[in-house]
């Protein structure tokens, strides 16, 4: 079960309501890794949510040893026509998906093509989500395969990056740039990214050095974050608030964010709290420990705001509009 938030800045009005998240409790472990065989996968959907957006577009290369040997590429038919917005987006228009095929009669040939490979993507959580519960639903068949994010990789090897979406490194490695936002053209620039990432990787240090980055990272008191500012708009919702952060941000990270709260007035603690008056949720699909979803914090402030304690937990994009409230 998980927890929707709606926020009314005017008063900062937040309301719950709940509905059921998959857990997935099968799925596979997000590596920090450069093999030399995988998959390399790309998905076009209409939207974010596997619930209610569906699969348009699936890609995959497969690589052996570090070179392309095979591909796959196929439209998929969704259940209803998809916007004028998607449509602009990827170029992919409701004629070309009358004829394409079912999720029903394609997944048995992505299923195939897969295989028990590591699979390589950008962003891929985002893909491993869509073909989990697609899978479960379609074959009954539990998509277990572990994968690598070339986006969690690049914010470490390319910390300068403001963004880090596909083109953002694409550019950055200077990697030739294909039509985005198409499956298999987007799969071949992600396999030369993460080419090229693990070029640099070996041109600084070795890859296990990289790996052990990961597992070794310097922990941050956020309580100490401090800033320059002597002035700030108290009726700001952060002001004189006290915030907490959990799971992995997907904009950020967790001592940049930090930072922003405290430019505008807020407190950062490390833990929560019956102060806190805002917990702050980042992906924990990277978090080995967490097995139903919940790090211990959310948890705990579930249970303070059941009590009546003045506790909101808020997803990461209401964070980031509350800082542009």
């Amino acid at each position: 079960m998980s927890v929707i938030i709606k926020v009314d800045f005017d008063g900062i009005h937040v309301s719950e309501e709940t509905t059921n998240r998959p857990r997935r409790e099968n799925k596979g472990k997000s590596l920090i890794a450069f093999p030399s065989n995988y998959t390399i996968l790309d998905l076009e959907t209409t939207g974010l949510d596997p619930k209610f957006d569906s699969i348009i577009e699936i890609a995959a290369l497969r690589v052996r040893n570090g070179e392309i040997v095979d591909s796959f590429s196929t439209l998929v038919k969704p259940e209803e026509e998809v916007s004028e917005f998607i449509t602009d987006l990827t170029g992919i228009s409701n004629d070309m998906l009358s004829t394409a095929p079912t999720p029903e009669e394609i997944f048995p040939s992505v299923r195939e093509f897969l295989s028990n490979d590591i699979i390589v993507g950008h962003n891929v959580n985002f893909d491993i989500n869509f073909i989990y519960d697609w899978f479960e639903i379609i074959i009954e068949n539990m998509f277990s395969n572990d994968f690598v994010d070339t986006m969690r990789l690049s914010r470490k090897v390319l910390p300068e990056l403001r963004h880090h979406r596909l083109k953002d490194i694409a550019s950055a490695l200077n990697v030739s740039p294909n039509n985005f936002h198409r499956a298999l053209n987007d799969c071949h620039t992600t396999y030369n990214c993460f080419c090229a990432l693990r070029d640099r990787v070996c041109a600084s240090g070795s890859i296990n050095e990289f790996i052990n980055s990961f597992k070794y990272n310097h922990y941050t008191d956020l309580r100490k974050i401090t800033t320059e500012k002597t002035e700030f708009d108290e009726s700001h919702p952060l002001f004189s608030k006290r915030c907490v952060f959990t799971g992995t941000l997907e904009k950020m990270s967790r001592a940049n964010a930090a930072q922003l709260v405290v430019n505008h007035g807020g407190i950062c603690e490390n833990g929560v709290t019956k102060k806190t008056n805002f917990l702050i949720l980042g992906n924990n699909d990277y978090c080995k420990t967490i097995k139903d979803g919940k790090s211990s914090k959310q948890k705990k402030a579930e249970e303070y705001k059941l009590n009546g304690i003045d506790i909101e937990i808020i997803p990461e994009n209401v964070f980031y509009d509350m800082l542009e409230y």
